[in-house]
């Protein structure tokens, strides 16, 4: 799906910061409060974690986004911080950022925690390695009812390729 998004990169949070040379990873935690979104009484594993690696965090494209069609963030787009990375999987993109962690050792996030043989860390978009349960060759234009061909990184490619190399043999799609 295609919004508006408004914010500032991620890449100026992680300068701003300045972490650690230590800092592999960059660790991203959800508010936690039941009994406000009921959903996390369930049985996952909440709070919401996601992560990137630091080379995907100082990506030009990695966004924070703090607005949505020219307004500020709403609660239903994840206020107040929600993280964009437009080549990875949307699952990828933490809503209602509460906590920034930059951390030596890959953080479990939520969705391996969950569906550990559906949903990897890496989570980019690859057309040619189907999910357990579909294909991920085609995807829907939103609206129009119509498929088309899914592109590699969603056609970020020349901007992400090169984050990836020599990890061929990861878990990089799902």
């Amino acid at each position: 799906m295609t919004v508006p998004w408004t914010g500032f990169p991620l890449k100026a949070l992680v300068d701003y910061a300045k972490p650690l040379s230590s800092a592999k990873f960059i660790r991203f935690e959800t508010f936690l409060d039941p009994k406000m979104a009921p959903g996390q009484r369930s049985f996952f594993p909440w709070p919401y974690v996601e992560a990137l690696t630091m080379a995907e965090a100082t990506n030009d494209l990695a966004l924070m986004v703090t607005g949505a069609y020219g307004k500020p963030l709403a609660k239903t787009f994840g206020a107040p911080l929600r993280l964009h990375t437009p080549w990875k999987y949307g699952f990828k993109d933490i809503k209602s950022i509460t906590k920034i962690s930059f951390v030596d050792k890959r953080p479990e996030t939520f969705w391996e925690t969950a569906g550990p043989g559906e949903y990897g860390f890496w989570a980019n978009v690859n057309p040619q390695v189907p999910h357990p349960r579909w294909s991920q060759a085609t995807e829907e234009v939103l609206g129009a009812g119509d498929r088309r061909p899914t592109l590699l990184y969603n056609g970020y490619g020349e901007f992400v390729a090169d984050l990836y190399k020599g990890l061929e043999k990861e878990k990089l799609f799902i």
